[in-house]
C-alpha cells in the first residue's frame, strides 16, 4: 500500500528548501517525541473525561498539562541535541563513501573502502568497491590496447617509411612485390583504423545498418569457403553442415563481420588436427530466430573468462600459449554490438579448458516484405 499525501501538502513539502541530511534525521526525532507527548496527552484528557466526579484537586491527584509542556521542552531539547550528536556517527559511512566517489571520479581506483556492520550500508560501500575494482580493471586493459595499437601501428609505419624511402632513392625497385608488401602494411593499418571506428559505433550504440533480405546459410556457407585456405594452412578442419535456406532481413556485410572474428577465433583456438564445425538453424523459442553455431575443439574457456570474454580490450591468454599477434581484444566486442545492432545476441558455452567452445549467433526472422 502506497501512502499518498494531500496535493496541498505535497506542494508545500516541495517548497520547502533543502534541508541537510543531518538536519533531517534530528527533526525526525524531534518529531517522533513530539508525536509521543501528544500522545499522553490525549490519553491525559480521555483519562480525565471519564473521571468527572471530582478526581481533579483531590489528594494524589496529578495535573498532566504542566508536566505535558514541561516535558515536550525537556525532550525537545534534548532529542534534538543527542540527535545532531549521533547522526554525525550514522554519517560517517556516507561521507567515506562520497569522498571515495571523488576518489574515482578524479582516476584513483585502488582505495578499497572498509564494509561497516550495517546491512543497508554495507552493501553500498560493497557496490562502490565493485564498481573502483571494475573501472580499474577497464583502464588497465585500455592502458594496454593503447600500448598494443601503438606498437602495432608503428612497425607497418615504419616498414612503409623505409619501403617508400627506399624507392625514392632507387634502393628498391618498384616491381609487384614491393607493391604487394606495401598493400599489406597499409591493410594493417586500416584493419586497426576500422576496428577503433566499430568500437566507437558499439559503444553510441550508433551502428548504421543496410538490412536486405538474406539467406542465412548461404552467407554463413560463403564466409567459411572464403576463410577456408587459412584453415587448410594451419591443418584445421572446417565443416560446414548443409542446411535449409533461411531468409531473413539483416545487413550481410556486418553479419560477415561477426562470422570472419568467430571463425578467425576458432581458428586460433585450435591446434593442428582440430575441427572447427558451423552450423544454421531456426529456433522459435521464444520467438522466431536463426541460430548461426560456431563450434570448436580447440583450448576450451574458463568459467571465469566466460564472464568476461565479451568485454572490450580483453584478450584471454592462456597458460603456455600467447595472444593471437595482432588482436585488439574487441573483436568479440564489435560482433555482440553488430548481433544486438539487429535485435539479436552472442553466446557463448564451453566446458572448460581443453573441451572446445560453442559461440551461437543469435538474429530474429524478419519477414521481408514487412520490412
Amino acid at each position: 500500500m502506497t501512502l499518498r499525501f494531500p496535493a496541498r501538502v505535497d506542494r508545500l513539502v516541495r517548497r520547502l528548501p533543502p534541508l541537510p541530511l543531518t538536519i533531517r534525521l534530528a527533526l525526525s526525532h524531534v518529531a517522533v517525541l513530539v508525536v509521543a507527548l501528544m500522545a499522553m496527552s490525549v490519553a491525559a484528557d480521555t483519562f480525565d473525561v471519564f473521571d468527572r466526579r471530582g478526581l481533579v484537586g483531590r489528594p494524589g491527584h496529578v495535573d498532566f498539562d504542566p508536566l505535558v509542556g514541561s516535558a515536550l521542552t525537556v525532550g525537545a531539547t534534548a532529542a534534538l541535541v543527542l540527535s545532531l550528536v549521533f547522526s554525525r556517527f550514522l554519517l560517517r559511512p556516507l561521507r567515506r563513501v562520497r569522498a571515495a566517489t571523488h576518489r574515482l571520479a578524479d582516476g584513483h581506483y585502488g582505495d578499497v573502502l572498509g564494509v561497516p556492520r550495517e546491512p543497508g550500508l554495507a552493501a553500498l560501500v560493497e557496490d562502490v568497491n565493485r564498481l573502483a575494482a571494475a573501472l580499474a580493471d577497464t583502464e588497465r586493459r585500455r592502458a594496454r590496447l593503447v600500448s598494443e595499437i601503438a606498437h602495432e601501428m608503428r612497425t607497418p609505419i615504419t616498414i612503409l617509411s623505409g619501403q617508400i624511402e627506399g624507392i625514392a632513392d632507387g634502393i628498391f625497385a618498384p616491381d609487384d612485390a614491393m607493391f604487394a608488401s606495401l598493400t599489406d602494411d597499409l591493410a594493417r593499418l586500416r584493419r586497426l583504423a576500422d576496428d577503433l571506428s566499430s568500437l566507437s559505433l558499439v559503444e553510441e550504440s550508433a551502428f548504421t545498418l543496410h538490412p536486405a533480405p538474406t539467406d542465412v546459410t548461404a552467407l554463413a556457407q560463403a564466409t567459411a569457403e572464403r576463410l577456408r585456405p587459412q584453415f587448410d594452412d594451419s591443418q584445421v578442419a572446417l565443416h560446414v553442415t548443409p542446411g535449409p535456406q533461411v531468409t531473413t532481413l539483416l545487413d550481410p556485410g556486418r553479419i560477415t563481420q561477426v562470422l570472419v572474428n568467430l571463425l578467425g577465433n576458432a581458428l586460433v583456438a585450435c591446434d593442428p588436427g582440430g575441427r572447427v564445425s558451423v552450423t544454421v538453424h531456426t529456433n522459435p523459442d521464444p520467438t522466431a530466430h536463426v541460430e548461426i553455431r560456431v563450434e570448436d575443439t580447440g583450448i576450451g574457456i574458463t568459467d571465469h573468462d566466460l564472464a568476461r570474454i565479451f568485454a572490450r580490450f580483453e584478450r584471454i591468454e592462456h597458460p603456455g600459449r600467447p595472444a593471437p599477434a595482432g588482436g585488439s581484444g574487441i573483436g568479440l566486442t564489435i560482433a555482440r554490438g553488430i548481433a544486438r545492432a539487429h535485435g539479436g545476441d552472442i553466446n557463448v558455452a564451453s566446458l572448460g579448458l581443453g573441451r572446445g567452445a560453442t559461440f551461437t549467433v543469435r538474429l530474429p526472422l524478419r519477414q521481408t516484405q514487412s520490412a
